[in-house]
């Protein structure tokens, strides 16, 4: 009941984000929020969800956080088993592959994190694993 409910939220979120450009869900914990949408590792269905996100030297970063919880999201281990997904910002469809950030770059990323949104710095509180941080490089089309 309870996988029905937040299924049915994060379908309701999706939908009024791309319904208003982004004006509607388009900021979470001080953070701007990107959909995410990535192909199923067992289903091979396409799943979105709208996550808050850094910019990085034109790439954009993503948190697993998954509010603190001791395991990954299911977009994480979506995005190891195949790291091509597109992102929505606003109402700007964008191509990507992903990476799961170094030590040192998720260090710094991770600092900047916590200064703009502390509530992540809970979060690591609450878990035994170290919170991966996704960095997703823009692919560039070929005109």
């Amino acid at each position: 009941m309870l996988k029905a409910i937040y299924s049915f939220m994060m379908r309701l979120m999706v939908s009024q984000y791309r319904r208003t450009k982004g004006k509607f869900g388009g900021q979470v914990a001080g953070l701007p929020v990107l959909l995410l949408t990535t192909t199923g590792r067992k289903s091979g269905k396409q799943h979105t969800t709208p996550l808050g996100f850094l910019e990085d030297n034109g790439d954009y970063v993503i948190i697993a956080s998954n509010g603190g919880q001791d395991k990954n999201p299911a977009w994480f281990h979506n995005l190891k088993a195949n790291p091509n997904a597109t992102i929505e910002i606003k109402d700007q469809p964008l191509q990507v592959t992903a990476e799961v950030a170094l030590p040192d770059r998720r260090s710094r990323l991770w600092d900047r994190l916590v200064k703009l949104s502390p509530q992540y710095g809970g979060y690591e509180k609450k878990t035994t694993r170290e919170i991966p941080m996704i960095i997703l490089h823009p692919i560039q089309s070929q005109a």
